[in-house]
């Protein structure tokens, strides 16, 4: 028997920048990353795909976008048309707004040397990059997030994928985005919801990683609730630079079972599809928080007063922590989407608890009592507000 062993390493590097009025022609920043980017003596071309709900916002974007580039980026030819898709779950979920931007990819002659770049939310951004990952075997794509949630959390990040056979992101890439460009002015026309959202992933991973980070959450809870744009700043800054520290260090394309930034979200996930998507992703996100902290306080390993801490933030914030459908049939929808979280992971289930605030720890088995028992938990505090 013969035996050829193969072994390689690629090396991958993006920036995250951070900017405002990014497509004002007084702003190069996009201009010169692409016009620095990619090998020269290619006709190289960009199509641009627009989560739909910013054009209720921003009416002229598609026109800014084309004067942006015929005048700054004159070396890059822009796609003919620019798409645009629905925003919100609705983009992962049907697929035939996949198969639209593969097809516009082939129209447009978009190829390897060329650009596809997302605009949008993170739903959106997660279907336009697993769109761009599978076409030709891997186009580069850019990605610009316009919610705090994508700015903080999922643009910044190296997975992109869609819903399919009634489960989140079941089909997807690790595919890397070439650069990320995060411009604060599209977060000031975010309905609360989407603005309040994206902080349940910034306290997420101040739980689990950083209790300063966490403390600093707790002082500005009031500034964050006003909409005051320099803090949400300064929290989607710490918790995007958070996000990819972890990202280089660990383990970026999740080999393992080991998902400590998925922590608050095996319920989260379930409750997204039982609600229908009427709670949105960082609601869910909140309560599934909420959910594993009290868990944890009842495992012993996180105290009343930590617990009480956490609880408070998401209240003065103004999250609702309860939703009917936890309860339903005797926690059994919890229970099944454990059980998807267990297959999603590869068969080990792995969730993250908290031990203390800034420091999580991995259990591999939950208690379905304990489990029911922090359902009851949320909804009494639901009860008493």
């Amino acid at each position: 028997m013969q035996t050829i062993e193969q072994q390689f390493q690629i090396e991958y590097s993006y920036s995250i920048f951070f900017t405002q009025h990014l497509f004002s022609s007084k702003n190069r920043v996009l201009a010169d990353f692409i016009e620095g980017f990619g090998e020269t003596g290619f006709q190289r071309k960009a199509l641009v795909v627009i989560d739909g709900g910013l054009l209720l916002h921003y009416p002229t974007l598609t026109e800014d976008i084309r004067s942006y580039f015929e005048g700054e980026i004159p070396t890059v030819q822009l796609a003919n048309n620019i798409l645009v898709v629905p925003g919100g779950e609705d983009a992962k979920n049907d697929y035939v707004l996949f198969d639209n931007i593969v097809q516009a990819i082939d129209d447009q002659g978009i190829d390897r040397h060329s650009l596809v770049v997302g605009i949008g939310g993170g739903a959106v951004l997660d279907l336009v990059g697993y769109a761009a990952a599978v076409s030709h075997r891997g186009i580069r794509h850019v990605r610009i997030p316009t919610t705090v949630l994508s700015q903080n959390d999922s643009g910044v990040g190296v997975k992109n994928g869609i819903n399919y056979r009634g489960k989140k992101n079941f089909l997807g890439t690790f595919a890397p985005p070439i650069a990320v460009f995060n411009d604060s002015t599209f977060l000031k026309t975010l309905d609360d919801r989407d603005w309040r959202g994206g902080i349940s992933e910034a306290i997420k991973v101040a739980l689990i990683k950083d209790a300063a980070f966490f403390n600093w959450i707790e002082k500005n809870t009031e500034a964050l609730a006003q909409r005051h744009l320099p803090t949400m700043e300064k929290l989607i800054h710490r918790c995007a630079e958070m996000h990819t520290e972890h990202i280089r260090s660990g383990d970026p394309f999740e080999f393992g079972s080991s998902r400590p930034l998925d922590f608050g979200h095996w319920a989260a996930h379930k409750l997204e599809y039982l609600t229908d998507f009427q709670i949105r992703h960082g609601e869910a996100v909140a309560i599934g928080i909420a959910l594993d902290s009290i868990y944890s306080f009842k495992k012993e390993l996180l105290t009343e007063e930590e617990l009480n801490r956490i609880l408070t933030v998401f209240q003065k914030l103004g999250f609702e922590l309860y939703h009917p459908k936890l309860a339903d049939n005797d926690n059994i929808n919890l229970r099944n989407g454990l059980n998807e979280f267990r297959e999603h992971l590869g068969g080990r289930l792995t969730i993250m608890l908290l031990e203390e605030i800034g420091q999580g720890v991995e259990v591999h088995e939950m208690d379905n009592a304990l489990i029911a028992g922090s359902v009851d938990y949320l909804e009494n505090i639901y009860l008493q507000h």
